[in-house]
């Protein structure tokens, strides 16, 4: 890369920053070089630098952890983050909850079925199997955990990583519908069956029966829900 000979702040900066990334294989998640470093590569100015990673850093693309480096960010995650917010400063109803659930998960499962491993398959397993113990523990606050861990696993198998960060923002953001259903009479034991068969539609591979085996969950939960509400 050809040294910048202007020591201002331009879009020229932050693009060679970006290049720097791209083609020198740097991923999400790895630190990126100081900013003595990058000064002396770019042969610009240490301000022009802390500049064009300021404005870097605000559209997502590093991140800045004080005492520690430039680490290259997710942007996704940032757009996502900025959706939990609104998520958690505008209340949903815990119908509305479901009504997006009902859009998302079962084309998830479905796609789940055709792209997971095994790793994929050991994990939804392992999180069917502790939603199953802690309920038979009496451990209830747990079951939550285990149930979002289920979904989330499944989520994770489809390989697509806006689905996966969908999910999970949702996950966190919008609780309220899995404390609800879960606390709802005989929901629990419900929902150790009906997970067993979207475990096993993913596992056979056959995306049809996984996707209306999660919609058929997602339905029997809303179903027990509007019942215990009268």
């Amino acid at each position: 890369m050809k040294p910048l000979k202007t020591v201002r702040l331009s879009d020229q900066v932050i693009e060679a920053l970006k290049e720097l990334i791209d083609s020198e294989g740097f991923s999400l998640g790895d630190k990126f070089y100081s900013e003595n470093e990058l000064t002396k590569k770019l042969d610009v100015s240490r301000s022009s630098i802390r500049e064009a990673v300021r404005i870097l850093e605000v559209t997502g693309v590093v991140t800045v952890k004080h005492g520690k480096g430039i680490f290259i960010a997710d942007p996704m995650k940032k757009e996502l983050e900025a959706f939990k917010e609104w998520l958690i400063n505008n209340e949903t109803s815990i119908f509305e909850h479901f009504e997006v659930r009902l859009m998302i998960d079962p084309k998830a499962a479905g796609v789940a079925a055709v792209k997971a491993d095994h790793e994929d398959i050991m994990h939804m397993e392992k999180a069917c199997r502790d939603f199953e113990a802690v309920y038979n523990e009496g451990k209830t606050p747990a079951l939550i955990k285990h149930d979002e861990e289920f979904h989330l696993a499944m989520a994770k198998s489809t390989k697509n990583r806006t689905l996966y960060y969908l999910m999970k923002t949702m996950t966190s953001s919008l609780s309220e519908g899995w404390v609800t259903s879960l606390h709802t009479p005989g929901r629990s034991e419900k929902t150790i069956k009906e997970h067993k068969v979207i475990f096993q539609a993913i596992k056979n591979k056959d995306p049809k029966a996984a996707e209306k085996a999660m919609r058929d969950h997602l339905d029997n939960a809303l179903a027990d829900i509007r019942a215990s509400l009268g």
